[in-house]
């Protein structure tokens, strides 16, 4: 096992930081953009939609109104907390932004420290003049940069609403990436799995937003005990745009400082490639005896987690149906932006419709994570033991697809079995309309088997198109995007169920159109040599 030849406390600990940030940043070139600039555009294009929507001052009291006796709706968005633009965007989309954030600067984290050990690279890199902590002290610069970068974005998009509450709204979400960028970073030391850190780092990024919501559906000020137990309950009570308490800053810096000390401590206390968390030891119970089984054995953590989300966020949504049909009312644009995602049917339906769409869009994000599986396989080494037996390579890869398209529509079906639960209505209308929704997932799905079994160095922008269907889907029918940019999107041209009629030809369409691209993918694969 490597060690480093380095006197604690010495400076020489962090020898090689320049240097592994800047490889850092440059793997990243693609994916931290994306994430960027979703988030970014995600945030600055909300003004434009709420002015439309909430365009004089007796249409904003009234949502205030409305949001302070509507439970449910502040269970997901929050509390407002001002009528102005500013105050508006902060509340619409501050707690997804921080959210977004986190997600990136988790991923980030992980992938520069706890995902190169696990690979082998860190021991090649630890052995020449490197420090101790310089991987770690690299991996949380990224993830600043990174924050840092969309907090300019945030700040300056928002300063025609004013400064004040743009810097405020900005310094928020960047401070919340690095709470849980510093919290990836203690998570990786304690654990020997890249896969196992970014699980247990996303679960607890699910237990904050749990505890958020818990605690806004109680009160309407925000002031509730389980919201101030929660890092995105911290970036809501920031309140921008409505008498900012910057003092709440100070306790997000006091996390991220207190958490980087822990991150720091343990990483001098362990040795390259263990963890404070000893994995089980082998022999492994059950049956290994296929690489499908293996397959599962190694994605069987994710599908869960996945599908309790999905259910959870079913039964949320059919929950707040009825409340979001009140908020609307007889507000135009605010129908028309619900009928431009969900369909020309009554209210209530295009906002089911509406909210299914979306958790489609997520389920994409599912499906391209579960199918890089595979490319994370073959690039840590992992994949070659299993293929010097007699196991061929699409026979290696189907284990892991079948769980990628099969997982797919499992958390789509118990989407609508939540949406069954929490609306109480219409229950085959609704469990219809997350299963149409496989067509299109299933396309992003087979663009990502595509992307890795013939260009595999260019595997990875299969997150760059899973981010740019979820912003087309999102943020295009708030910006009243033309019909053909939101086209692009396998999503657009899904029916609108339910409510809408259903319609097999551009089902049938896309469920071919994965089919080929699966087997293009499988293709290449067989051809091209593995990496090493």
């Amino acid at each position: 096992m490597t060690t480093f030849a380095v006197r604690p406390g010495s400076s020489r600990q962090l020898a090689g930081t320049g240097t592994l940030l800047r490889f850092a940043l440059r793997r990243d070139r693609l994916m931290i953009p994306v994430w960027i600039a979703v988030n970014a555009l995600m945030v600055l294009s909300m003004p434009g939609t709420l002015e439309g929507l909430y365009g004089t001052p007796a249409e904003r009291a009234d949502l205030i109104r409305q949001m302070e006796t509507n439970s449910s709706l502040r269970a997901m968005v929050g509390p407002v907390f001002g009528d102005s633009l500013g105050a508006l965007t902060a509340w619409r989309v501050g707690i997804y932004a921080g959210a977004f954030a986190a997600v990136m600067s988790l991923l980030i984290v992980v992938r520069h420290t706890r995902d190169e050990e696990e690979s082998g690279r860190q021991e090649l890199v630890a052995s020449g003049m490197v420090g101790r902590r310089a991987s770690l002290t690299a991996a949380l610069l990224a993830a600043a940069v990174a924050n840092g970068v969309l907090a300019l974005l945030v700040t300056a998009g928002l300063a025609g609403q004013g400064t004040t509450g743009a810097l405020a709204l900005g310094l928020g979400i960047a401070a919340v990436g690095m709470v849980f960028a510093t919290m990836a970073a203690i998570v990786a030391q304690l654990t020997e799995s890249a896969r196992l850190s970014r699980g247990l780092t996303a679960a607890v990024l699910g237990a904050a937003f749990v505890l958020r919501a818990a605690g806004d559906s109680a009160t309407d000020d925000g002031s509730s005990v389980p919201t101030w137990l929660s890092p995105l309950g911290w970036l809501e009570n920031l309140r921008p745009y409505a008498s900012e308490r910057w003092w709440v800053l100070a306790l997000l810096a006091g996390a991220v400082a207190l958490q980087g000390a822990v991150a720091y401590a343990l990483a001098g206390r362990r040795d390259l490639g263990m963890s404070f968390l000893a994995t089980r030891p082998g022999p492994a119970s059950g049956r290994l005896g296929s690489a499908g089984a293996l397959a599962w054995r190694l994605q069987r953590g994710g599908v869960l987690g996945w599908s309790i989300g999905f259910f959870l966020a079913g039964v949320v949504y059919g929950g707040m149906t009825d409340g979001a049909a009140e908020l609307v009312g007889d507000n135009d644009n605010a129908r028309r932006i619900f009928e431009r995602m969900g369909g020309r049917s009554g209210l209530t339906d295009a906002f089911l419709a509406s909210m299914v769409g979306m958790l489609g869009l997520i389920a994409a994000l599912y499906i391209v994570a579960s199918v890089l599986r595979l490319h994370g396989e073959e690039t840590s080494g992992r994949a070659e033991p299993v293929l010097a037996n007699a196991v061929g390579r699409v026979r290696w890869a189907a284990g892991h697809l079948v769980i990628a398209f099969g997982g797919a529509a499992l958390i789509m079906l118990l989407a609508g079995l939540g949406f069954a639960v929490g609306y109480g209505k219409e229950t085959g209308p609704i469990l219809a309309a997350c299963l149409v929704q496989l067509p299109a997932v299933w396309v992003v799905g087979g663009l990502a088997v595509l992307l890795h079994g013939v260009l595999p160095r260019a595997a990875l922008a299969a997150w760059g198109v899973a981010g740019a269907v979820l912003l087309i889907g999102w943020v295009g029918p708030a910006l009243d995007a033309p019909q053909a940019v939101l086209d692009v999107s396998p999503f657009g041209h899904l029916p609108k169920l339910p409510g809408g009629s259903m319609q097999w030809g551009p089902v049938l369409v896309l469920t071919g159109l994965a089919v080929l691209l699966v087997a293009g993918g499988l293709a290449g694969l067989r051809r091209r040599d593995m990496a090493t």
